[in-house]
This record gives structure tokens, sequence and C-alpha cells, in this order.
């Protein structure tokens, strides 16, 4: 079903980071946005559709006052609102939001780091654009932070901070079906397995809570209101948002899963893991007898890898792209 491309090559190799990848298509330009964390910096790169031009570009991790930072990303995730596109970058230290082609930091949020140390890690992880103008983003003491985005400038604002989560936040994941009618826009993940499910606005509403089973959610998406959720135990279970109902439960890799993607046009469910396979599989929704069902379509397995990231690269899942711990390269696939 799917093939794989040449390989777009990276300044430096991948971190052991849960959804360790993030892809942009601008299909003005013809060009496809990647980026992939490397302990303090973004390796960033500008690839052509037709596969001939590549330009790099590597984001620091930055702190105001200091000249060179040792604070390591925990993630970098492009962030599409309808009047502008942002780079998201999160560290120990802070949060910075840059043009999506990293060309511009337009703002920095540091993070409040005690004053002794303490055992508990300061970091901010999980990345979400949601809605008309807001993006959010998680942090290790089980917050999340919303900002508001203005349709240009750096007039960025902490609009409101939710507190349901008691443990660190692993992943954020909006509606992406692009429909209105969907009740829940927002859904958390955390380090305990908890998830959340949320309604945005001027204040958001918590609409319900999903109990973890002290495993780790480490990815999750949300997809015409089914929350999608993939674990350390390497299942993928899948959940009505709203009232919490289990739908299926799939046992879908050996090892943990470090990233989930969604198609929203196609359906197609991307997950990918330490025991080296990345899996596609299709989802069927049917409103009327409120099921799901899981098809799964194809095997990939990337020989002698740990897969960090995994990503679509367009809507309808025609392509995708994965990443692997100290792999200095993008790997692609095309439908054949």
């Amino acid at each position: 079903m799917y093939h794989r491309e040449k390989s777009i090559q990276i300044k430096n190799s991948a971190s052991s980071l849960y959804n360790n990848l993030s892809v942009q298509r601008i299909a003005p330009r013809r060009l496809t946005y990647f980026t992939v964390v490397h302990a303090n910096v973004v390796n960033m790169v500008s690839a052509s559709w037709d596969g001939l031009n590549y330009s790099h570009r590597q984001l620091q991790s930055k702190e105001p006052n200091v000249a060179t930072s040792t604070s390591l990303i925990m993630q970098a995730a492009f962030c599409v609102l309808p009047s502008r596109d942002l780079l998201v970058v999160t560290s120990q230290k802070g949060i910075q939001m840059y043009e999506s082609d990293g060309s511009i930091m337009v703002y920095w949020h540091a993070l409040d780091t005690p004053e002794t140390p303490t055992a508990q890690a300061v970091f901010a992880r999980g990345i979400s654009a949601v809605w008309q103008n807001y993006i959010c983003v998680g942090v290790s003491s089980g917050s999340i932070l919303v900002f508001d985005i203005p349709t240009k400038g750096s007039n960025i604002t902490l609009s409101e901070v939710l507190e349901e989560h008691k443990d660190p936040i692993t992943d954020l994941a909006s509606e992406c079906s692009g429909s209105q009618e969907c009740i829940a826009d927002l859904v958390s993940a955390d380090d305990v397995g908890n998830i959340c499910v949320w309604k945005s606005g001027e204040e958001f509403q918590l609409l319900n809570k999903i109990s973890g089973f002290d495993m780790t959610c480490s990815s999750v998406k949300l997809w015409k209101g089914t929350v999608v959720a993939g674990y350390g135990t390497g299942q993928i279970r899948i959940y009505e948002a709203v009232t919490g109902i289990l739908h299926a439960e799939i046992n879908a890799h050996a090892r943990w899963i470090y990233s989930l993607d969604i198609a929203p046009f196609s359906g197609l469910l991307l997950s990918a893991a330490e025991d080296s396979l990345v899996r596609v599989w299709h989802l069927t929704l049917t409103p009327e007898t409120n099921s799901v069902e899981v098809a799964h379509l194809h095997n990939e397995c990337v020989t002698d890898t740990q897969i960090c990231g995994a990503k679509f690269c367009d809507g309808d899942g025609y392509a995708f792209a994965v990443t692997g711990y100290d792999l200095s390269e993008i790997i692609r696939y095309t439908q054949t």
C-alpha cells in the first residue's frame, strides 16, 4: 500500500521523545516543513514537493538574558489557526512561539521554576491549536496554559490555566475533522493515562474525564467526536469523547507507542512505536449505531529503529513521514 521514498537528511539525530515530528504542508508554495527535536535544538527542514530543493534551519532553546541555553527541548509543533500559522517550541524553561518558517520569535513564556530544586522536573510538553484563536500548551504540573493568539503581531496573552490533571501532560490534540458540530474540540492526556475532554471558548469547559489505569497515554488524537489514545502498553483505545464509552481496544504494538496521527479526510490512523513498526489503520464511524470499526491496512518495519515520531504529510493520508531515535533522517512513505 505504501512504498519508501528517498529520505530527508537532518543536521542532528532525533531525541527519544514522544511525538518527535511535526509536519506542515504549505500548498501555495508547494513546500512541506518538517521539525525534529535533538537535545536543545529544533532541526527544521523545508522540502519542495518535487524533492529537488531542501533548506535547513536550526532553532535553539532560548532563555531571556542567557547567551547559550542548555535547556532541553521537549517538543516542537506547528499550530495552524484560521488567521496565521505558528511554530511552538516547549522546553524545560519555557514556551517559544515563532512564525511558521522559524524566522522570527514572536513570543516567549517562562515557566514557573521553584526557588529550590525539587525532585519533580519542570517542563512544557503537549501543544495544540484550538478553534479560532487559541494555542494550548501542557506543563509538568498537569496544568494546561491557554494562549489567546491575535491575527498578527506579538500581543499574545495567557488567557486561562486549566487545572484538572495532577500529573505531567504528555500530549494535547484538537478536533481535526473540521466539523463545526463537534461538542468537544480539545483532548489532553497525562503520565498516568488520564484523559480530559474539553470544549473551548471564552472559558474552557471540562466535558469529561476518562480515568487512566496507571499506564502513560503518550499520544492522543480527536476525530469526529472520537478520542484515539496510544499507551505505553502498546495498546490503542478508542473512546467516545463526550460520554467516555470505550468503543475499541487494539493490541497494536509490542512496545511503547510514541506517536499517533489521523488523516482527517480519509479516517486513516497512523501508529508508531518502540517495536520498530509503523501501522496504518482505517477508522469507520457509524453514528446511527454509535459504533466504530477499525481495519488494519498496512505494516511498515523500520529495522533496528526505535520510532519516536510519525505524521501524515497531507489530510488524505497519501504520504507519511517517520523519525527514529539516533536517526539523522526523516523517512518518507507514499501510497503506491
